[in-house]
């Protein structure tokens, strides 16, 4: 398995996050591919390869062009209002939600923040979008392995993507990671790619890219959004819309499910890519369906990522998998790297 990397997504690095309530420390941090690594190169199972030279219109593929430039440029302007923000993350403050106007652009810093985001979780840092564009390139070069003919490949990405959409980021993610790998792999030809995101966390950015397209299959197994983050998208009902209709499946579980019962709605998944008649797959690889997760609520135990990595594999499909959540930090690396030995040895 082909597997990319590079260092400098370390540089996103916040310094707090709004957790109920209050500040406290960055649930997202780099040692989180730190131990993703250093578990792959234990094992020996092969080779970390940078990401290949990545033009910013694989970027502007999946997102709008005016959020592109505002991420690309937005330390500088937060730095630049007042010197002493070099010191401290950028958050937003305000967010046109019903009834306000998100067509026009604001001259403000701080109403441009709100425009480009959904919560005030994800700090924006110095090294945000360096790092969010070497992810990118990571899931692209992911894709372009598939398309050399190579059986999977894996991006270690982050920051994280699935939560941020076509012109908003959030959830701790910046650039859609997973729909960037999609949009690069039917770019080249593929007539139908298949999603499958393995989150706790609904991927909402990924669902609302592609919500109107039947060429692109979205499946999520993911907590109930009722209860869980980000509450307002990953209901059952969700199936698509226009030309979409129907290419969308959510399979919403409750806090507390087990692996069991978790494993057979990952095979629903699993039926779907499969009726679907995908050329490829992309896997939203999330590890927070671990039992020890501290901001999640599924009881899957390490031993049950190599059947996940298995069952995956029985697909019988190009698969390139993208790294997402998981946030038990000592054990991320053991649970990530299962999955992918499971795959290697279920393929």
């Amino acid at each position: 398995m082909k597997v990319f990397y590079n260092d400098r997504q370390a540089l996103h690095h916040g310094k707090v996050e709004m957790f109920r309530g209050e500040l406290v420390p960055c649930f997202e941090i780099p040692a989180r591919a730190d131990y993703v690594l250093a578990e792959w190169r234990a094992r020996g199972l092969g080779p970390v390869e940078t990401p290949l030279p990545m033009d910013d219109d694989a970027i502007t593929r999946v997102h709008a062009r005016r959020y592109v430039d505002f991420i690309a440029g937005a330390w500088d302007e937060w730095v630049a209002l007042d010197p002493a923000n070099a010191q401290r993350d950028a958050f937003p403050s305000y967010w046109p939600i019903r009834t306000f106007r998100s067509d026009v652009l604001p001259s403000s810093f701080a109403a441009r923040m709100g425009l480009f985001s959904y919560d005030a979780g994800s700090p924006l840092t110095s090294g945000t979008w360096v790092a969010a564009r070497q992810g990118a390139a990571c899931a692209w070069s992911a894709a372009q392995a598939l398309l050399q003919g190579a059986r999977s490949a894996f991006a270690l990405t982050r920051p994280p993507g699935h939560h941020a959409g076509a012109d908003f980021f959030g959830g701790y993610c910046f650039l859609n990671n997973a729909a960037i790998a999609v949009q690069a792999l039917r770019d080249a030809g593929l007539a139908r790619v298949a999603v499958l995101d393995i989150d706790y966390h609904h991927g909402n950015g990924t669902q609302a890219i592609f919500y109107d397209r039947a060429d692109v299959l979205v499946a999520s197994v993911h907590g109930d959004p009722h209860t869980e983050y980000p509450y307002y998208l990953g209901y059952a009902d969700e199936r698509g819309e226009g030309a979409g209709r129907g290419f969308n499946l959510n399979l919403p579980l409750p806090r507390g499910t087990g692996f069991d019962r978790w494993r057979q709605a990952l095979d629903q998944g699993l039926q779907a890519v499969a009726a679907f008649g995908a050329d490829a797959l992309v896997v939203s690889l999330g590890l927070d369906t671990f039992e020890g997760d501290p901001i999640s609520g599924f009881g899957l135990q390490s031993a049950d990522y190599l059947r996940v990595g298995e069952d995956l594999a029985r697909a019988g499909l190009p698969t390139a998998f993208v790294f997402e959540g998981g946030y038990a930090v000592a054990e991320v690396g053991v649970n990530a790297v299962n999955v992918l030995q499971g795959f290697e040895q279920g393929a």
